[in-house]
């Protein structure tokens, strides 16, 4: 998925069909008199369904194509025929979008289940034909209900990724260097911050057969949660995923304070999100040398509060430990 292809943030206008008017109509035949009313029902309107998929992983199809409207119901007719319902109208979206009302920024909705299905615009009711209001005093009603007018509304689409692992660091800490190492997905890859500007997906594959997902997201910055650098936009994505692995590279100045400065991000974002499981990667081990890394590992046994890892990405160092070990934290 390239990043020109990531759309996660979709405004659309939603419209459901009108109902059917119900029929005013008199039994009319040869040799019967006086046949009544026999004015039949309107058709329901058609809904605006939103249904979750699997396969889909981006909003891009629904880029270009804003606008959606549900069929009218057929009007009723005589004989006691039923107008014909308004055909509904589905819109696929992948799993973990948020629906929210453009006008009041509040959620309607959240589609997670693969071909869950959410009406977000009801179809419009068809009215009763003039045969139901007949009585003893009053043989023939002419008149009927009108149908139901429709729903319209303006949404917005947000995606928010589901993924088993979520990678979170700085920039340049190396986060796209492990996602195209542990899965197929090719991130772009350079040697300056801020090289990716949108979410990247990855399936990693495991002992057996059997694979997880890990998901990069854009660097943060000290300030993300107040609108500064990038990873603000994307923080949102982050709230999703069930493990958290900081990556923090082997030649940072202070590990600890940088993961607690990542930490605090989110935290000042959402607070839940420090009840997510937690790991940390030291990335770029490449550059230590076994003195070096026995030294650092002294020092982070006594300042690190969770578990970590060093790895190295371009060197293929200790990768199959770091997925064991999330894999344990998965399951």
């Amino acid at each position: 998925m390239t990043e020109g292809n990531f759309v996660d943030y979709v405004k659309m206008y939603v419209a459901s069909g009108n109902g059917g008017k119900g029929s005013v109509h008199l039994h009319r035949e040869k040799y019967i008199a006086k046949g009544g009313p026999d004015g039949g029902d309107g058709g329901r309107g058609g809904h605006i369904i939103l249904r979750g998929n699997s396969n889909l992983w981006t909003l891009l199809h629904l880029k270009f194509k804003k606008h959606f409207r549900a069929e009218h119901g057929g009007h009723g007719s005589s004989g006691r025929s039923f107008g014909a319902d308004g055909e509904d109208v589905y819109i696929d979206v992948p799993l973990g979008t948020v629906v929210r009302d453009t006008e009041t920024n509040d959620i309607i909705m959240e589609i997670t289940d693969n071909g869950e299905e959410r009406i977000i615009a009801q179809g419009g009711k068809g009215g009763l034909g003039n045969w139901h209001f007949k009585t003893s005093t009053n043989q023939t009603p002419r008149y009927a209900q009108p149908g139901i007018p429709l729903e319209e509304r303006y949404i917005t689409l947000e995606l928010k990724l589901l993924a088993d692992v979520g990678l979170v660091g700085f920039p340049n800490a190396g986060k796209s260097t492990l996602l195209s190492v542990v899965t197929s997905a090719k991130p772009k890859i350079a040697d300056y911050e801020f090289t990716t500007l949108k979410p990247n997906l990855g399936i990693v594959k495991y002992r057996e057969f059997q694979t997880f997902v890990m998901a990069d997201i854009p660097g943060i910055i000290e300030g993300a949660a107040e609108g500064r650098g990038l990873g603000h936009y994307f923080l949102r994505h982050i709230e999703r995923n069930s493990i958290l692995l900081f990556m923090i590279p082997a030649d940072a100045t202070d590990i600890k304070k940088q993961y607690d400065i990542l930490l605090d991000e989110l935290r000042r974002y959402n607070p839940e999100m420090l009840d997510k499981d937690r790991i940390i990667a030291i990335t770029k081990c490449d550059m230590l040398d076994n003195e070096l890394k026995a030294e650092l590992k002294i020092e982070l046994d006594n300042e690190l509060p969770i578990p970590y890892k060093f790895i190295s990405s371009v060197a293929q160092q200790g990768l199959t430990e770091l997925k064991d070990e999330l894999w344990k934290m998965l399951n």
